[in-house]
């Protein structure tokens, strides 16, 4: 049965009850990166959160949901879709409720790494319910459903940050999820079947354990290293640790019979370099927001929506241009799409270096435009490459393995940009002001303008000074952003057409997984 079952086409309203619930889980998932950000500044001044509580509220999230994909969609294997999904949607939902009910920047933080252990079971599983549901020319229509969530929610997510955060304040951004994720839990109840690997008999633990802990140690490290200063013992034993960590976690995953991680996907060259490239992306791109958020807001004194209204050009770009491109892209040659993405992305990153102490929103327009105009050939050049290097039956791994290079990114990038702008910062004002007041550089970093103001009285010469540094702060934060996104788009050159296993990616058809149950009769009438 079990072969045949997971074969036959499954009733039609079934599977399209399962599209929507995985769409609406992945929209809220993904809201949620970039939703927080647009809320930062006003989180800072409600709960009086240090710079360093700013990034962790990223970075937490980031950090549990990259370690814990691949782990994730191994369970998915054995236990099942469908189980892994909810839960991991049930889990996301009550640390959504526990961020809103926050009363300090440490409960925050905490409630973020819960809410990405949960995001990480539903974004490892969502495709996979996808394949496994539909078959032909519908399944190319739902991975489509799919994909523009995706870019939906990366476009709206500014939006609806910063209107729920004026409007009612910053929870609500949390309280949101609970609805949706009750209701995407009862439909998913309902309506999804759960199918699994019955090959799947033990969990890769060693693999899990290293590589979530070189991770954490990695963005402590680069997180602490202003404070604690980067030759002090605490440091160097974080960035060891991590290094450390990551070996033995390659060692373990060579050593596994059915590694959540499998190395041998890097003997491909067209993998290497978009995995790379994506890790670039993620470093460079995505983990720049929390930092423009707070120059829009702190620094040109925008409230939480007038913020995400400056974000649109970029994010809504980064939605459209795929659609506008698609055509022109299928018959170029991969890594030509992705070399010009990036190239694109990283000179839209360098265009914002335009601005300075008497600039408005207006001298981020140009680079806001280009840059959306580069993620949004990237992104779909990302997820072909990654996706059509390997063979079908590979390409579950190969989706997490990408997924994991992303968000890693992100919570890498947060820490690494957050450290640089600390100490670009602190290095500016002592040059303005010869002498800097004690905390003078964290406020600054974490509150602005508002918050040297307050440290200092109000002194002209000091607030004057606060301002220039700022915008130094983020010029070279630009400057380094461009440049890995650049150094990202350079490992395109090994994306070759002959790494090619397939021309167009569709998800596989996995005879091996077998339905734990029938599926539900479909209503009468």
């Amino acid at each position: 049965m079990a072969a045949g079952a997971a074969a036959a086409a499954p009733p039609n309203e079934r599977r399209w009850w399962t599209l929507a619930a995985v769409c609406g889980a992945t929209f809220m998932l993904l809201v949620d990166v970039t939703i927080v950000q647009v809320a930062l500044p006003t989180m800072q001044r409600t709960l009086h959160a240090s710079f360093s509580d700013l990034q962790w509220v990223i970075s937490a999230y980031a950090l549990t949901l990259s370690a814990l994909l691949l782990t994730q969609g191994s369970l998915a294997d054995r236990f099942g879709r469908k189980r892994v999904f909810m839960a991991g949607l049930a889990v996301f939902s009550v640390a959504s409720l526990a961020c809103g009910l926050a009363t300090s920047a440490g409960l925050l933080i905490a409630a973020r790494a819960v809410q990405g252990v949960g995001g990480a079971g539903m974004f490892a599983t969502g495709l996979a319910l996808i394949g496994q549901d539909f078959r032909g020319k519908e399944r190319g229509t739902a991975i489509a459903a799919w994909g523009a969530t995706v870019g939906g929610a990366v476009a709206v997510g500014p939006l609806v940050g910063g209107a729920l955060t004026s409007a009612f304040g910053w929870p609500w951004i949390f309280y949101v999820n609970v609805p949706i994720g009750a209701l995407t839990l009862a439909v998913s109840a309902w309506r999804m079947v759960n199918m699994r690997d019955p090959g799947a008999k033990r969990l890769d633990l060693a693999g899990l354990v290293t590589f979530s802990g070189s991770l954490f140690f990695l963005v402590l490290g680069l997180t602490r290293g202003n404070d604690d200063g980067w030759s002090s013992r605490p440091i160097l034993v974080y960035l060891c640790a991590a290094a450390l960590l990551m070996l033995a976690f390659v060692t373990a995953e060579l050593r596994q019979e059915r590694p959540m991680f499998d190395l041998s996907l890097f003997r491909n060259p067209g993998f290497v370099g978009v995995s790379i490239a994506t890790f670039g992306i993620g470093a460079g791109m995505f983990a720049m927001f929390p930092y423009l958020t707070l120059y829009l807001q702190n620094d040109l004194g925008l409230s939480p929506l007038q913020g995400g209204l400056r974000l649109l050009p970029m994010t809504i770009l980064s939605f459209i241009v795929p659609l506008l491109v698609r055509p022109l892209s299928e018959r170029l040659a991969p890594g030509l799409v992705l070399g010009s993405g990036f190239v694109i992305c990283a000179a839209g990153v360098a265009l914002m270096h335009m601005i300075g102490p008497q600039t408005g929103f207006t001298a981020l327009v140009p680079g806001f435009v280009v840059a959306g105009f580069g993620v949004g050939i990237a992104n779909p050049a990302i997820a072909r490459i990654a996706l059509g290097v390997v063979a079908p039956e590979r390409s579950g791994m190969a989706s997490g393995i990408s997924n994991t290079f992303r968000i890693g990114g992100l919570a890498t990038g947060v820490s690494a940009l957050g450290a640089i702008f600390e100490q670009r910062l602190g290095a500016s004002l002592h040059q303005h002001l010869g002498h800097v007041p004690a905390g003078l550089t964290k406020a600054v970093a974490a509150g602005g303008l508002r918050a040297a103001g307050t440290l200092v009285h109000g002194a002209p010469a000091v607030v004057t000074a606060a301002r220039a540094s700022f915008v130094t702060g983020m010029q070279d934060l630009f400057v380094v952003g461009a440049a890995a996104i650049f150094g990202g788009g350079l490992f395109a050159t090994f994306v070759r057409s002959r790494d090619f296993h397939q021309a167009v990616w569709q998800p596989p058809v996995m005879p091996a997984l077998e339905p734990e149950a029938e599926p539900l009769p479909e209503p009468a009438g």
